[in-house]
């Protein structure tokens, strides 16, 4: 498994180079993408495609190549593989077949965020992608919103100023950065409040570049109970967003640790 630069070809290791000339095949999540590094580096290696949809068939070949004999790099669309792309799978794969897996590590758009940020990067949580609907979006974040440790999210650029109103009403506006095009020419860190941070974009009209989301955990004891007419703030927004209210109800307990019998008490008649 080979780390690859997230932006600046530039950032890419001498021992990541080496391992990817001994190659005798490059799996790559896009082989396009792959194609570009390997010309800026005269890397000869033949390709194939490696992705979500076509793992199933390209896995036993990945083997069959190593079984005989040969070395095979995995390389995702940019930084390391497995983090958000199927590179997991293959990993497992290749280890119940009792096969050597080696990891090269490179960039991360995570770690580098973090250092941007400012903020705590001692403990933190890593969270991918928030789902893209908004009511499961919102009932992720009711579920982590009681965190202490800082937070980490990857964002698309079309959803990332919905996602950062959703985090301001149920986070609270809380210290957050907003990295995109890390390393690359328009490399961008927003740092402010959630709700600064999502104002400045949307008055930009069209938000362009992958997000990398930074947000400060919850302060401690922010997970005692919350007054009534938060609860109930919390809940019709919930609804708003088209969450059916038996699971606004369950995203509730498991985000103030209340009873149903209790929050029922609370919520009488509000939906």
């Amino acid at each position: 498994m080979v780390g690859t630069p997230i932006g600046n070809l530039e950032d890419i290791s001498a021992r990541a180079l080496r391992v990817l000339r001994a190659a005798d095949l490059v799996a790559a999540e896009d082989t396009r993408r792959a194609a570009k590094l390997l010309a800026r580096y005269e890397i000869k290696v033949r390709t194939i495609s490696y992705r979500e949809q076509n793992r199933a068939g390209a896995i036993p070949k990945i083997i069959e190549r190593i079984k005989a004999g040969g070395s095979v790099a995995l390389v995702s669309d940019a930084g390391m593989p497995t983090v958000s792309d199927p590179g997991a799978e293959l990993v497992r794969a290749c280890t119940a077949e009792g096969l050597a897996v080696i990891v090269v590590p490179g960039p991360s758009a995570v770690a580098a965020a973090l250092a941007l940020s400012g903020l705590p990067a001692g403990s933190y949580h890593f969270l991918g992608f928030l789902p893209a609907r908004a009511g499961a979006r919102r009932r992720r974040l009711e579920q982590i919103s009681a965190w202490t440790e800082t937070l980490v999210f990857f964002e698309a650029p079309h959803r990332v100023v919905e996602a950062l109103a959703d985090m301001v009403d149920i986070l609270g506006d809380r210290a957050a950065c907003a990295a995109r095009e890390i390393t690359k020419l328009h490399e961008e860190a927003l740092r402010g409040s959630l709700s600064g941070v999502g104002s400045e974009l949307a008055g930009r009209g069209q938000v362009r570049g992958e997000f990398t989301l930074v947000v400060a955990g919850a302060e401690p004891g922010a997970g005692q109970r919350p007054s009534d007419e938060e609860l109930r703030k919390r809940y019709r927004a919930l609804l708003a967003a088209g969450t059916a209210p038996a699971e606004a109800l369950k995203a509730l307990v498991r985000a103030t640790g209340l009873t149903r019998r209790d929050l029922y008490k609370t919520l009488r008649g509000e939906g």
